[in-house]
């Protein structure tokens, strides 16, 4: 297998991880990091035994695809202009600032045959993959993702910055279009919201209600799902899950926490979620699959959330 050229773009605290995990991979050649900060670039250029650019043109005609970990508001600005120069792209979420950006990165990716993967690393948790096969027509799911105050990501609101996560997740739970949006928020230290809650109905009967703030005094990400006959509890954190369901081959038992029903809990050993992320955007590249987070999974994430903040911003204006 040939090896595929690929080059990381921004190296902030995401950045460098994203160079880290492409450097200890077989058949991927790093072929540079690109920041402004020059002295940042050439100091984890040497750390990781590649070149060092302070500007993301001089890549092309040198690598086949790249990490775009920019802030925000240069996402759609950087991914064009790699999209246009046969790039392919792996693109930090949210994938864009507005739905105009990105449908425009989606139809220029379909354009120029070039893949679009979004960054919403909870996919690759192997708590969730996991659940795939289990999760069924959800009725209801509760998450909540609060963080203590880091100061970085700040650029967006803790609804693009944290809640976008579960809202990735929830949509590919639903497999269904929302119908409704309850939500409401408050900027507590920012200028922009810092605690968002909001409720969300989907077309085919299932409710979510997602929690998200970066001001709290503890860690949690934790989710909670109801379906006909099972119920599933998740610590992302944790990487463990308890499954609650009818087995009717189980024989009653004396007792029993919840008659009838089976208790499991499963434990997953410490996986590499952003491993797992860039080794599968390798993969899609070399094999021209369609990646498991494509730029329609984004922009769906991303329409949910920027409703969600039209709402919000329309309550405390």
């Amino acid at each position: 297998m040939s090896s595929l050229n690929i080059a990381v773009i921004g190296t902030g605290y995401l950045g460098k991880f994203h160079v880290q995990k492409y450097a200890q991979m077989p058949h991927v050649n790093l072929v540079g990091v690109v920041d402004t900060d020059r002295e940042r670039a050439e100091q984890i250029a040497q750390e990781y035994q590649t070149k060092a650019f302070t500007q993301y043109e001089d890549l092309f005609g040198q690598v086949d695809a790249v990490s775009i970990v920019v802030p925000t508001q240069l996402h759609h600005k950087v991914a064009k202009d790699c999209l246009l120069n046969n790039l392919d792209v792996l693109i930090e979420k949210p994938i864009t600032r507005s739905i105009e950006q990105a449908d425009e990165l989606i139809d220029l990716a379909k354009e120029k045959k070039r893949l679009i993967q979004v960054g919403h690393l909870e996919r690759f948790n192997p708590v969730v993959e996991a659940l795939r096969d289990k999760v069924n027509n959800p009725l209801f799911i509760e998450s909540h993702r609060i963080a203590i105050y880091k100061g970085r990501g700040i650029d967006v609101s803790v609804v693009l910055d944290l809640m976008i996560h579960d809202i990735d997740l929830i949509k590919n739970f639903a497999r269904s279009e929302v119908v409704s949006i309850h939500a409401a928020g408050v900027p507590v230290i920012c200028s922009d919201v810092d605690i968002a809650n909001a409720r969300i109905a989907f077309e085919k009967g299932c409710i979510a209600n997602v929690t998200a703030s970066r001001i709290s005094m503890k860690e949690e990400r934790k989710i909670r799902i109801f379906q006909k006959d099972a119920y599933f509890s998740v610590d992302f954190a944790k990487k463990n899950i308890t499954y609650i369901h009818q087995n009717p081959d189980k024989k009653s038992e004396a007792n029993e926490i919840i008659p009838g029903m089976e208790i499991q809990k499963l434990h997953f050993s410490e996986g590499d979620a952003l491993h797992s992320e860039l080794q599968a955007f390798v993969s899609c590249v070399q094999s021209r699959k369609i990646p498991e987070v494509p730029g329609k999974a984004g922009r769906d994430a991303l329409k949910i959330a920027l409703d969600i903040m039209a709402q919000i911003s329309s309550k405390i204006s």
